[in-house]
Parts: C-alpha cells; sequence; structure tokens
C-alpha cells in the first residue's frame, strides 16, 4: 500500500469533489472540513469548479485545488471529466463527493477501483415531474454505489435508506463561523446598524431579511404574496432580499407591478451587518436540509420565521417561528405577530442563541468524518 492510501499510520489522502449544484452552503462547510483534515495531518485535495475556489479559497487552507468542470446535472458522465478525476483521484485512500451529482461522476471516475467512496448529501427537494425521472434515477444510483453516504438531516438518512443505500449516517454540518473581529462598542455598532438601515429605507419601518439564490426552491413567491398582504400596513415592513439568480428579472418585474414593499440587494459580503440592522430573518424556502441562513440568524439572535420544510425543524427547534409552505396569509400573519410583540422577540433571540449552542463544532465535524476515514480505510 503507497504511503498516500494508508491509514492513520501513514499520511491518508483525501479528495474531496465538489459539484456545480452542491449549493453556498456546501462550499462553505467543505472549505471548513478541508483546512480542519489539513490541521490534522491528512493530505487533500479539492476537485470543483474554479469559481469555487475563487470564492472558498480552497487553496489557503493548505489543500490543492484541481479545477474540473463538472456541469450541471444530466445522465451522462463527459468523458474530459471522468478523466480529470480519475487523474486527481491517483494515490487517493479516500474519495468525498459533495452532492449526488458529484457521487455519480465520482463513482464513474474510480471505474469499481477498491476506494472507499464517501457521499454527503446537502440536500435537494424530492424530485417530481419528468425532469424527476432522471433525478430519481441519478438519486438512486450515486447512494446505492457509495460506501457511506452522509446526511446532513434525519430526513435525508431516511431517504437514503429508502433508495438504497448501503450504510447511511446522519452527519449535521456544521456552519462556518466568520473569522474574529474586535467587538464594536455599543455605540459604534448602533450608527452602522442605524446606517444601515436608513441605506435601504427602514429608518422608521419594520426591516426583514431573506437571503438566497433567485432560484424557485427559495420560495420568493410565497415571500411576495405575504408582502402583498401586508404592503397596505403603515408602517408597511421592508422586505431585503441579498442574492443572485435567475429569476431575477422576473422578480423585479413583479415587485414593481405589484408595488411590493421589497428591494433586491444583489449578491452581498456584508451580510453579518444586514443581519445585525434586521428585525427578522424571513426563509420561505419550498425545502431545506440544513439551512446556512437559518444557522446565522440563530447564532446572531435575529428572530425567525420560517416555512416548515425539509429539515428545518430539526435545526431550529422551538427557536423560531415555522409556517406551512404555500400560505402566504400564515406567513404575513407570523411577521405582523412578531412585530406587534417585542418581548416575544427578544424571547426568540435568547432562544435562538441556546439552540445554536447545542449545534456540532467544526472541530466536531471534521472528528466525525475522521472517524469514518478511519473505519472505511482500516477495512479496505
Amino acid at each position: 500500500m503507497s504511503r498516500t492510501s494508508e491509514p492513520f499510520g501513514g499520511q491518508l489522502h483525501a479528495v474531496h469533489v465538489l459539484g456545480t449544484a452542491a449549493g453556498a452552503g456546501a462550499g462553505a462547510h467543505v472549505s471548513s472540513l478541508v483546512g480542519g483534515l489539513v490541521a490534522r495531518g491528512v493530505e487533500v485535495t479539492v476537485c470543483g469548479p474554479a469559481a469555487a475556489e475563487a470564492d472558498y479559497g480552497f487553496g489557503g487552507t493548505g489543500a490543492r485545488f484541481v479545477p474540473v468542470d463538472l456541469g450541471a446535472r444530466r445522465a451522462r458522465a463527459d468523458a474530459p471529466v471522468v478523466g480529470a478525476l480519475r487523474a486527481a483521484f491517483h494515490g487517493a485512500g479516500v474519495v468525498h463527493a459533495h452532492g449526488l451529482w458529484a457521487g455519480f461522476l465520482a463513482a464513474v471516475a474510480l471505474g469499481g477501483r477498491r476506494v472507499p467512496l464517501v457521499v454527503t448529501w446537502h440536500g435537494g427537494a424530492p424530485a417530481e415531474g419528468g425532469r424527476g425521472v432522471v433525478l430519481r434515477w441519478l438519486e438512486r444510483r450515486a447512494l446505492r454505489t457509495a460506501t457511506v453516504v452522509l446526511g446532513v438531516s434525519s430526513e435525508l438518512v431516511d431517504r437514503a435508506r429508502a433508495l438504497g443505500a448501503k450504510d447511511a449516517r446522519f452527519a449535521p454540518a456544521a456552519v462556518p463561523r466568520p473569522a474574529g473581529r474586535p467587538p464594536r462598542p455599543p455605540e459604534e455598532g448602533e450608527r452602522l446598524r442605524q446606517k444601515t438601515r436608513a441605506d435601504h429605507g427602514a429608518v422608521d419601518r419594520p426591516l426583514l431579511l431573506a437571503v438566497g439564490m433567485l432560484e424557485p426552491q427559495q420560495g420568493y413567491d410565497l415571500l411576495l404574496d405575504a408582502a402583498g398582504l401586508w404592503a397596505g400596513e403603515d408602517p408597511a415592513p421592508l422586505v431585503a432580499i441579498a442574492g443572485e439568480g435567475a429569476r431575477r428579472a422576473e422578480l423585479e418585474r413583479r415587485i414593481g407591478a405589484e408595488r411590493l414593499p421589497v428591494v433586491l440587494l444583489g449578491r452581498r459580503d456584508d451580510v453579518p451587518d444586514l443581519l445585525a440592522a434586521a428585525d427578522l430573518v424571513v426563509l420561505p424556502s419550498r425545502w431545506e436540509a440544513r439551512p446556512l441562513m437559518a444557522q446565522e440568524a440563530l447564532h446572531a439572535g435575529v428572530p425567525l420565521v420560517a416555512t416548515d420544510v425539509g429539515g428545518t425543524r430539526e435545526l431550529v427547534g422551538d427557536a423560531a417561528v415555522l409556517v406551512p409552505y404555500g400560505d402566504p396569509l400564515g406567513l404575513a400573519r407570523a411577521v405582523a405577530d412578531l412585530m406587534a410583540d417585542p418581548a416575544r422577540r427578544t424571547a426568540l433571540s435568547v432562544a435562538g442563541r441556546a439552540q445554536a449552542a447545542t449545534w456540532p463544532s467544526e472541530d466536531d465535524t471534521v472528528a466525525q468524518v475522521l472517524s469514518v476515514y478511519d473505519e472505511l480505510t482500516q477495512r479496505a
């Protein structure tokens, strides 16, 4: 056995594969994870789109980055992509794919080699409709090929087992915490908060924050429906949506046509400042596994109103207000009730931070993954 494929008696070489559909939470998780693995003596290679390296700086963690354009999900594997992955897998003791398309491509590239394949399933709503036939095939193929499937929510673990995974385990990925900065004096923090609110036209009105790509799964149609219901209030809450995506023009047209109290902020790098300025965070998603924005809101002590979908309830417990997806009146009422009840908002702020303290840390996540690698390489 070569040194790079030995278990922890030598240096383990772990290759991580990140697909384009894995999402921001997955990218941040992989960056945190590989940094922890490198710090513990694991040699790490990350394969993924060049844009992912620009966004998450894998090379800065001590990992080697290999740009591979995995492309969008489709029911075939392109030869150049498979060839690039196969070359990157040389000497690997374990391959760890993030997302089902990445897992499928990794399995094809391994081609039956006796190298353990770990697939972390970060999410994805159950497949429906004509396109769902292809996605369900992809799910079954990727999950059944993996040596171990790590699901970030219990629901995903149950789905993986139902789809034929040999070994599926719950592995809640920790949210990477931003690098520490000296705390601002209270007066400076309040000045910045008021400036941020003024910059977005929310000096004398509630400011609601939503963060996420402008894509169908984010549920922004539901949010705009709810905004239409409170548009006649005085003052009407202002919804600020941070994120970019394919639906921007469509959403802008609707906001203008219906005169909705909603502003699209585009892609932002100051989400912590937006959180500090917001009265509430709203998460109207059609489906979530372990939503990054919910974690950020609770860590920051900002009250959260979210749709009761996927793994959200498992994540937040009683520390957020949950409403059914597809119920704009319920969402509007939940927001209005919270805005009228400062004591309840304070209680949710305290409960949110307490709930966040129960989640696994980045060190816990690294330790769990290392134990899986150790088990698999000892078994091989």
